[in-house]
């Protein structure tokens, strides 16, 4: 059965996380997602929020925009989360809003060649390695964390286009696909991951592989009919599906509940 999780979408003022944090952990639900929007909310902090006030909900933040964040800085504190809240993170990267990047000066003019070169570097400092390289965007010499994770978190490239989602079979752990996207785009973005992980170093196309999919259902709208359209996904290959409950969020406390209480019980 796929990891059924809510969303709490940055455009939700911050101090409303506890109280839908402690909702989810209430009700038994498995994961929260949260994710870094200009100029909102840092991924990283409301990540740090709910892992601190619960003590069984897993936390995904999805994505962190890798134009707007030094690597390095980024390992170091995913390293910090992993060690404090150990097997409770999975983190995904993508190019972010290229428009909001342009809007701090930190657009490029290749995000897929950022993309690449920051994902290898962020997959080896995590993994306790020692990483040089000097590439067009991300330049580390002889850099390695003093602190890596002992559980190291399922690290996750955001896309739905074809040669994102490939590279994210082939440098990172598996792939979050956007909200707004078909059981059928999940299947077509599905074909080009595995692309992707065939040719992953070392042989490991076989390796499971984490697919989070974004999904918008009404808020109101009947149990079965949302376990529907969570088992369409399913079908599709989502290993999790992250669900936000209409589009204006006023009531998270409730709709995490009626996941966890209403709607997981539908799957099989």
């Amino acid at each position: 059965m796929p990891t059924l999780a809510a969303i709490f979408t940055p455009d939700q003022p911050p101090e409303r996380l506890g109280t839908v944090a402690a909702a989810a952990e209430a009700a038994g639900l498995a994961q929260l997602w949260v994710w870094e929007d200009c100029f909102k909310e840092s991924g990283i902090a409301t990540a740090t929020a709910v892992l601190a006030t619960t003590s069984r909900v897993t936390v995904g933040i999805g994505l962190l925009p890798v134009p707007l964040r030094n690597v390095a800085l980024t390992a170091m504190e995913i390293a910090t989360l992993a060690r404090l809240f150990p097997g409770r993170l999975t983190v995904g990267v993508g190019h972010g809003v290229l428009d909001w990047m342009g809007q701090v000066g930190a657009r490029v003019e290749s995000p897929m060649t950022l993309l690449r070169e920051y994902t290898a570097a962020l997959y080896a400092l995590l993994h306790g390695q020692t990483v040089t390289t000097h590439g067009r965007y991300v330049h580390l010499d002889n850099v390695a964390l003093d602190w890596p994770p002992v559980v190291v978190p399922p690290l996750l490239v955001g896309g739905i286009r074809p040669r994102t989602v490939a590279l994210a079979g082939e440098l990172a752990d598996g792939v979050i696909i956007p909200g707004g996207n078909s059981p059928q785009d999940v299947r077509a973005a599905l074909g080009h991951f595995r692309d992707g992980r065939a040719v992953r170093p070392g042989g490991t196309s076989a390796e499971r592989a984490e697919v989070v999919v974004f999904v918008s259902v009404p808020a109101d709208g009947p149990a079965a009919d949302v376990a529907a359209t969570v088992g369409e996904y399913a079908e599709a290959g989502a290993t999790c599906i992250a669900v936000e409950g209409g589009e204006d969020g006023t009531d998270l406390e409730r709709f995490v509940a009626f996941l966890a209480g209403e709607v997981k019980p539908l799957l099989s």
